[in-house]
């Protein structure tokens, strides 16, 4: 595997850090602007009531966690193809990023099924899926927590290739078996009205931006580690 710290550089600190700020602070503006129209803009769902706005947070925080998997995915495919530190790094922090994202997802779930079904949890097929594809990566993270060797790594992207095989699972189950769990809303036109449509757009946009945010982040911090990690060496 390539050597770590001053070798390797995905982002260049002088350049991306005003990028960085610039998406921080479009980041926030989208996110209060996402969450304004989620609670006031968007009209109260007949049935479920206000209950359903939580549908705004839902389902950004499951298309960011399907994207950081994704991206998860091609690093580790470029990892062991080339066997290059920064690849095993993007995929590294796009795993952690994606952790947290699908966590908030088996969060929102249940507060929204509650609701909508009459309990917190039940053994539906996607949100199955989506506990499995949880799982998967926090044994990703527990592996990646071990000590530091190349062996490890190719282990680790191994294992994060098998679990993204559970994410288009995911996209699938409502159409492969029989399920209480609604399809995606915006591809039936009749399931969102327009407002409600406008504001899930924003919401995906104000996720996706803080996605973009927290990755750059998590790789400089990433990038970081192993210069320091390169200098103590080099000094020691």
């Amino acid at each position: 595997m390539q050597p770590v710290g001053l070798y390797w550089k995905i982002l260049d600190d002088k350049k991306i850090a005003p990028i960085a700020r610039g998406i921080g602070v479009l980041t926030l503006l989208n996110i209060a602007v996402g969450l304004y129209m989620a609670l006031f803009f968007a009209p109260t769902e007949r049935t479920m009531g206000d209950a359903q706005r939580i549908f705004y947070f839902h389902v950004p925080s499951a298309w960011v966690g399907f994207l950081a998997f994704f991206i998860v995915f091609l690093a580790s495919l470029m990892f062991l193809w080339r066997r290059e530190r920064k690849w095993d790094a993007l995929a590294l922090s796009a795993a952690e990023v994606g952790v947290v994202f699908t966590t908030l997802v088996l969060l929102t779930g249940p507060l929204w099924a509650k609701k909508a079904w009459g309990a917190f949890w039940v053994w539906d097929a996607r949100l199955t899926t989506t506990l499995i594809l949880w799982l998967i990566y926090i044994g990703y993270l527990m592996l990646r927590s071990t000590a530091e060797s190349e062996r490890r790594a190719r282990f680790a992207a191994v294992l994060a290739l098998v679990g993204f095989l559970d994410v288009p699972i995911i996209f699938l189950a409502v159409q492969l078996w029989r399920t209480q769990h609604p399809s995606l809303i915006i591809t039936d036109p009749g399931g969102l009205t327009p407002p409600m449509t406008q504001t899930l757009m924003v919401c995906l946009l104000s996720f996706t931006l803080l996605f973009v945010f927290l990755l750059i982040h998590r790789v400089r911090l990433e990038q970081a580690r192993d210069q320091v990690n390169f200098l103590r060496e080099a000094t020691g």
